[in-house]
């Protein structure tokens, strides 16, 4: 018994060390992309976001990619979005790219997998997105999404506002808004990350590598001509384990590492990484905006394009010799020190205390929506998590004192 309350309290080590390891990118993230947000015209955009064309999805994409946000938020974007105006296809565009290509996944896939899955995952983003387009172009169901759009039309709020973003960017007021922004996104993510980077800490040291070793058939020959097979089943059963573990892309990334150093192919790795938007919750919440038939239809499309992504992105690098390695071990990115993470996390405090004066210093707030009411799953998962790291914690601190 006292050996499990001993792993306990190192598994909220590790989830420590995960925090410490990232808490200055979170920070820089989501500064970056608050400013972006404040000062960006975004109601302009949105009018050039209503054709199934290249323009119009590539306006989307790079709008996506400015508007960080959690996965609840970015499905609620998405279909203010699509009740607006904008085109299906463009509102998915949108949607991947504000939870795949943003700042601060970029930063967090650059520590703790490093600079070649920071890359493939900008091309398999944008990647994703193309075949994605291609196949709800071809596959469209014109009366679905008809009926989706009479829903969503109703309840879009117009709370978008011209402005000259030179006068703002040179107001106080205008940089208020960084502050609120920056709250905001945190209020809304705080839980995703909280759980995400729990269980994360919990599997890297109660689930042993075999665990995925077999999910994923890890180990195996992948050079003869069944070689195919298995990085299909990687790419395949990804989606359905990132499902899964009902986190969100922030989350997924330290549960990334440790399937990296488990032995999992990077097909498979990347298609987890892709998967945020495939957990049954925000599944339950397109459902809610646009009906149960779209909302399968969309979770289908998903699941086609990460698979496709991925293979793609396995043998395209393969081909260059360009396969990141996938043997980073989750202790090694959790080790506490006095480096440069120290010094990043002492400016982050440091700009986390100018961002709430500024916040303070706002004459309005802004309110985020998540795209749900009331208790939910997510609000059940945040107090086991809380819980652990508490127990956890004593644990921790009653053996390192003897």
């Amino acid at each position: 018994m006292q050996a499990i309350w001993e792993t306990l309290g190192e598994a909220v080590r590790t989830t420590a060390g995960f925090f410490w390891k990232s808490g200055w990118a979170f920070v820089l993230g989501y500064t970056i992309s608050a400013a972006i947000q404040a000062f960006a015209p975004q109601k302009k955009l949105i009018r050039y976001m209503g054709a199934p064309s290249l323009g119009s999805v590539s306006i989307s994409t790079a709008f996506g990619s400015i508007s960080s946000s959690c996965s609840f938020a970015a499905l609620a974007a998405a279909r203010s979005l699509f009740g607006k105006g904008a085109h299906f296809i463009a509102a998915v565009a949108f949607m991947f790219a504000s939870t795949n290509l943003v700042i601060e996944l970029g930063i967090l896939i650059f520590i703790f997998l490093g600079w070649q899955f920071l890359v493939a995952e900008l091309i398999g983003g944008l990647l994703l997105i193309t075949i994605s387009s291609l196949l709800i172009k071809l596959t469209y169901p014109q009366h679905w999404i008809d009926a989706a759009r009479a829903k969503v039309e109703e309840q879009a709020p117009d709370d978008d506002e011209d402005f000259d973003w030179r006068r703002r960017i040179s107001s106080l007021s205008g940089w208020a808004r960084v502050g609120q922004g920056f709250f905001g996104e945190w209020a809304m993510v705080w839980r995703e990350i909280l759980v995400g980077f729990t269980l994360a800490g919990l599997i890297a040291v109660f689930v042993p590598d075999s665990f995925w070793k077999t999910i994923f058939l890890a180990g195996e020959n992948t050079v003869g001509p069944a070689s195919f097979w298995i990085v299909l089943g990687n790419a395949m059963v990804a989606p359905f384990v990132a499902a899964a573990t009902f986190i969100g892309s922030m989350g997924n990334i330290p549960l990334a590492t440790i399937l990296a150093s488990s032995g999992v192919l990077f097909a498979g790795i990347m298609g987890f990484i892709y998967s945020d938007l495939m957990v049954p919750p925000l599944v339950k919440v397109n459902a809610k905006y646009y009906g149960w038939p779209v909302a399968l239809y969309v979770a289908v499309i998903m699941y086609v394009s990460i698979v496709c992504t991925a293979l793609a992105l396995h043998y395209g690098f393969h081909f260059f010799d360009l396969t990141p390695e996938t043997t980073r071990k989750a202790a090694n990115i959790t080790t506490f020190a006095f480096d440069y993470t120290f010094w990043l996390n002492a400016a982050a405090v440091l700009l986390i205390g100018a961002l709430l004066w500024l916040k303070a210093k706002g004459g309005h707030a802004d309110h985020h929506q998540h795209g749900q009411n009331g208790w939910s799953l997510q609000d059940g998962l945040t107090l086991v998590a809380i819980a652990t790291l508490l127990v956890g914690g004593v644990s921790w601190a009653m053996h390192q004192l003897g």
